[in-house]
């Protein structure tokens, strides 16, 4: 995996999660779904770059692990967000979309780096 594409890509996804967050707690009023969303979908960056200091491969494996988990866990709460109605189908596909290239980033690379960490 590219780290610094992960890294920015991350980074850019935390970004419109706080905007959506901050639509939802101005807009909607929403104030339950939207904290999780907030944690899961800012916690995919942080351990991205937790995973850039890890003390060895197979600590970096495990940080890896948790972004691809936080990852699929913001695919749950935005889901839940869109079938509530508390954001447009646009909203959800824009979103989704930059939460499925993530999810699918994370998962090769968690694959190979779990593989590579197996043969040592």
């Amino acid at each position: 995996m590219n780290q610094s594409t992960a890294k920015e890509k991350s980074k850019v996804f935390a970004i419109r999660i706080i905007r959506m967050y901050q639509y939802l707690i101005e807009k909607k009023h929403e104030y339950v779904l939207s904290k999780q969303v907030l944690r899961s979908g800012t916690s995919i960056g942080a351990n991205i770059a937790e995973a850039n200091c890890a003390s060895s491969r197979k600590d970096f494996a495990a940080k890896l692990y948790i972004a691809f988990k936080e990852c699929s866990e913001t695919l749950y709460w935005l889901k839940l967000l869109y079938e509530t109605n508390y954001i447009t189908e646009a909203m959800y596909r824009s979103i989704r979309k930059d939460c499925d290239e993530l999810y699918r980033l994370l998962s090769a690379s968690t694959r190979t780096v779990k593989k590579n960490v197996e043969q040592e």
